[in-house]
């Protein structure tokens, strides 16, 4: 006998199919769960007309909560405080979430009647995913008895040692003094009436309260469409290898750190390596190639639109990609998912998403340390490039059956299914460590 279909009422107020990083999580998870439950989404007004561009029919499949009363004015004075365009993403953030308390009242003014009424079977925030964002609405589920399930949280990496520079060159003075998001109004009874708490990273679930770590799971925010990702890169184990690396050209990102690693391999042209982002560093990492007289096997494409960047990619065997700082690291499951082996630091997300059998991670250190770690590591792929085949081959099987949208849909249901019986949440991956 097949099991009713859940009603789900799901937050979502930062979700949008034509955007980018929390947006897309948001949008991606919440469409997902549609295939596996009976689901609403509730959103915030400016993504209405992309819901509506993808099909989706308000009233019926979707609300849009107009909260820019308060949402417009605070998004525009993050803009100022965080003092430049694509910097302070700490105080962004903090800002931003100030407004998020309105968003939930007026969702409750909209939909508490029926969430009492027992017109839901569960109601599950997806985003935002920032942990210091309080919820309302939990402790009211839980006083109307419908479980609350909250995540995937992540987000808060600490900046590891030897790279202040860095840190203040982002703007992030607020990550500073970040810790005190635990003693905010709210946080307590938030996590207390939650039946599931979703934790994106494994920082994220150590911060949780240890009387409520038994309801936590372990679950990377980030998954791959293979609708999106349909190119699989040849990886023909021989010489020369092509390396790429895709993100924002800022110092803790690491392209420069990916292309000083590789100097000896592109000098004796057994490496080339494509660099797929822009940002203020570009200058800087233009002039470097030119220094080191590399510039022919250096390729810069700069900024490319989200579905050509697999056009690029698919062409390399490794991603080198030596970010200290990366919550979620969407592009390394993107990489895996195309074949191409990716090179991590073991150091928060794409630390948390990389094993032996499907790519290599280098131990976090100080700037020099991660640099000779990095190129003693490429030089050992470069003596032995056979290994790469079957390392891809794990990685593309690994995304198909664990990181895909469809495989998220399906892991967050079995946690629904679980509270609704009244037991803990299951693990559904291995927790790292």
């Amino acid at each position: 006998m097949l099991e009713r279909r859940i009603r789900a009422l799901v937050l979502a107020e930062a979700a949008n199919p034509e955007w980018v990083s929390v947006p897309l999580v948001g949008w991606s998870l919440a469409s997902a769960l549609r295939e596996v439950a009976d689901v609403h989404i509730v959103t915030q007004i400016r993504n209405r007309d992309a819901f509506l561009r993808a099909g989706l029919v308000e009233g019926r499949d979707f609300t849009a909560i107009d909260s820019e009363k308060l949402a417009a004015p605070l998004w525009k004075l993050a803009e100022r405080l965080s003092m430049g365009k694509g910097v302070g993403w700490t105080m962004k953030t903090a800002v931003t979430t100030l407004g998020y308390g309105y968003f939930e009242r007026l969702v409750w003014r909209r939909f508490g009647a029926a969430i009492r009424a027992g017109e839901y079977d569960i109601v599950h925030r997806v985003t935002p995913l920032t942990p210091t964002a309080s919820s309302s609405i939990a402790p009211r589920c839980k006083a109307a008895r419908v479980p609350f399930v909250l995540g995937p949280l992540n987000g808060g990496v600490p900046w590891p040692k030897g790279f202040d520079a860095e840190r203040r060159r982002e703007r992030e003075w607020l990550s500073y003094v970040r810790g005190a998001y635990k003693a905010l109004p709210g946080r307590t009874s938030t996590l207390a009436a939650a039946s599931a708490i979703i934790c994106g990273s494994a920082h994220t679930r150590s911060e949780i309260p240890a009387r409520f770590r038994e309801k936590t799971v372990w679950l990377p925010e980030n998954a791959v469409d293979p609708a999106r990702f349909t190119r699989i890169a040849p990886q023909p184990g021989t010489l020369p290898l092509r390396g790429c690396f895709i993100g924002r050209l800022v110092p803790y990102k690491g392209a420069d750190m990916a292309i000083e690693a590789a100097l000896p391999l592109l000098r004796a042209g057994s490496m080339t390596l494509d660099i797929i982002g822009d940002g203020p560093q570009a200058a800087d990492l233009h002039a470097l190639v030119q220094r080191e007289g590399v510039g022919e096997r250096v390729n810069f494409h700069g900024w490319l639109e989200h579905g050509a960047v697999q056009d690029v990619a698919a062409q390399a065997q490794l991603l080198v990609f030596p970010s200290v700082r990366e919550f979620g690291g969407g592009v390394v499951l993107e990489a895996m998912a195309l074949g191409v082996v990716p090179v991590v630091v073991d150091y928060a997300g794409p630390g948390e998403l990389v094993s032996d059998a499907t790519g290599y991670r280098v131990p976090l250190g100080q700037r020099p340390r991660i640099v000779a770690a990095l190129r003693d590591r490429l030089q050992a792929i470069a003596a032995d490039p056979s290994v790469l085949p079957a390392q891809a081959r794990a990685a593309r099987t690994q995304i198909a059956e664990r990181f895909t949208w469809a495989a998220k849909a399906g892991q967050v249901e079995r946690i629904w299914r679980a509270v609704l019986d009244g037991k803990s949440p299951p693990q559904e991956l291995p927790p790292p460590g």
